[in-house]
């Protein structure tokens, strides 16, 4: 078989599978967040932290859940990682350095899973598992427990409540991430994931010599880090490593892993709201950006220039694993950046000038084709937003969205989210080139070594995590300045859709007119995918430009 029909009939199953799962798991979501009865597992849960189950919050108390959760769990994997050497399982690992302690606590609890060390070498068993791992699934909920409440904001009236966190919380750990991790965990060990507690064993080689093999519970901690967006792994080499990703079929299905929670989620916003089309329309946008993306970064890696170092008869392969090639490369590459996943089974580093371009600016669109769990649906909601906005302003007419005015108010939140990663993203990148012993931590120069530092920003202030690799990064300056960026990234967006609910919650629903916009038309689908193109995407083409599109032009 060729490459060629091998790379289209990944694709093609790829595409089958997630419209297979789109409707059953996108309507169980959406049962898990509206059910009234509580599964007897999460009432112990609730009565063990003293939780209201039946109480509903305010979107400020919402927020003060979601950030006081947030901020125990970041103290407690620090402390965790700080004290690792005196933990069970710990191999012999040292406690991890505090800026970088800091920098991944940070990177685990905002979804991001930013690594900047070699997970076989730094962290042991019993923090991993523990720690790292919990944490792929709690911060993967809060992102769905926020959407949640936007949701909500669209569907009531006059209401001061918009859900109860820890409710939220528990029930898609429980009824959603637990059952499809264990599953998909199983799976991923039949299919040659290594899953044990050994630790680094020493075996002869077929030459004759001795290497020190690591070993770990890969598969359970490979699922949920796929289901959840999350990304790191459990190896430096992240899903190019043959124990975390073997063979072409567990490449397809991480692929599918990290991509189907977020492409049900439109079905789940569809189905609250009352009108499934909504959540099609927004499918409809994810899935062109993400089919664009996919044709042009897989193009221009079989295209590039003959020339070029790593140039083979199949296309790019620098960088590249020769048991996946540059198909099945380029497609992870593609729905890893524009999800907050940040797996790789590719050295992004290695791709063309353009190639790599396309990857950084998926991740600046803000990751929202179709993004992270909760964070990518709720980033096109307010895109959307933002559309409605726009078309009023054509027409000089108050815009509604789902029976809601989208007033002054609405849009100072609307906006906020916008500005707030190009900010992180753009003085986080200036201040790392204006200071000469930053700048020499690029490995390359010139318009590559600016893409370097230009990818760690955009992917800490996205929370996705996947790296250039050409950035020696794990540097007191480094660990601190993107821990903040993940941080302000993560939790200030969440501030403003939160209010954004709480504000849509409070208004009474307009009636549909004859002056109504339709937002389920393909009209709006080309009006959306125009806004995010023109507002967000145009924000970086300076940077752009001085990066990857300086180094493809020379």
């Amino acid at each position: 078989m060729g490459a060629t029909l091998a790379g289209w009939l990944q694709v093609l199953t790829l595409v089958a599978a997630l419209a297979l799962s789109h409707r059953p798991l996108g309507d169980h979501i959406a049962r898990c967040l509206t059910a009234p009865r509580h599964l007897r597992a999460e009432r112990l849960v609730y009565r063990a932290g003293g939780v209201g189950a039946d109480t509903e919050q305010t979107w400020a108390a919402y927020l003060r859940a979601v950030l006081a959760f947030s901020l125990v769990s970041v103290l407690f994997l620090y402390g965790f990682q700080r004290l690792q050497d005196h933990l069970l399982l710990s191999l012999g690992m040292k406690p991890v350095a505090p800026d970088l302690a800091f920098n991944t606590a940070v990177s685990f609890v905002t979804n991001t899973n930013w690594q900047a060390y070699a997970g076989e070498s730094t962290m042991g068993h019993l923090v991993q598992t523990a720690g790292l791992a919990v944490q792929n699934f709690v911060s993967a909920a809060v992102g769905i427990a926020v959407v949640a409440t936007l949701i909500r904001g669209f569907t009531r009236e006059r209401a001061d409540h918009v859900g109860n966190f820890w409710v939220d919380l528990t029930r898609i750990v429980v009824r959603v991430l637990l059952p499809l991790a264990f599953v998909f965990a199983l799976a991923l060990a039949a299919g040659g994931v290594i899953q044990n507690f050994h630790g680094f064993q020493d075996v002869t080689t077929v030459a004759g010599g001795h290497q020190s093999i690591p070993g770990g519970p890969v598969a359970s901690q490979e699922a949920i880090k796929q289901l959840g967006t999350n990304g790191g792994g459990f190896f430096n080499a992240n899903s190019a490593h043959p124990f975390e990703n073997p063979t072409a079929f567990t490449n397809l299905l991480e692929i599918y892993l990290l991509l189907v929670v977020s492409v049900s989620l439109p079905r789940t916003f569809g189905t609250m709201v009352g009108d499934r089309r909504q959540g099609y329309a927004v499918l409809a946008v994810m899935a062109l950006l993400w089919t664009v993306s996919v044709i042009g970064v897989t193009l221009n890696e079989l295209q590039s220039d003959a020339s070029s170092a790593g140039h083979a008869a199949d296309g790019m392969m620098e960088g590249k694993e020769q048991r996946l090639g540059v198909w099945a490369s380029a497609l992870f590459a593609v729905s890893t950046t524009l999800t907050s996943c940040g797996a790789v089974d590719s050295a992004h580093d290695s791709y063309s000038p353009l190639g790599g371009g396309l990857l950084i600016f998926n991740m600046m669109l803000g990751e929202i084709a179709p993004g992270g769990t909760g964070s990518g649906l709720y980033g096109m909601l307010v895109l959307a937003v933002v559309a409605v906005f726009v078309a009023g302003l054509m027409v000089g007419r108050t815009p509604e969205y789902l029976g809601k005015k989208l007033g002054s108010r609405e849009m100072r939140f609307a906006s906020l989210y916008i500005l707030t990663t190009p900010a992180l993203v753009l003085v986080g990148t200036g201040l790392a080139m204006a200071l000469p012993g930053e700048r020499a931590a690029m490995t390359n120069a010139g318009p590559h070594g600016f893409s370097e530092v230009l990818y760690a920003f955009t992917s800490a202030a996205n929370n996705n995590g996947s790296a250039f690799a050409g950035l020696r990064a794990d540097t007191v300056w480094y660990n601190t300045a993107l821990g903040l960026a993940m941080l302000f990234g993560r939790f200030l967006p969440m501030v403003f859709v939160l209010a954004l609910a709480g504000t849509l919650a409070r208004q009474r629903a307009v009636p549909v007119t004859a002056g109504t916009l339709p937002t389920h038309r393909p009209q709006f689908v080309g009006l959306l995918t125009a806004v995010i193109l023109l507002v967000v995407g145009l924000t970086y083409f300076p940077s752009l430009a001085l990066g990857p599109l300086a180094e493809g032009l020379h």
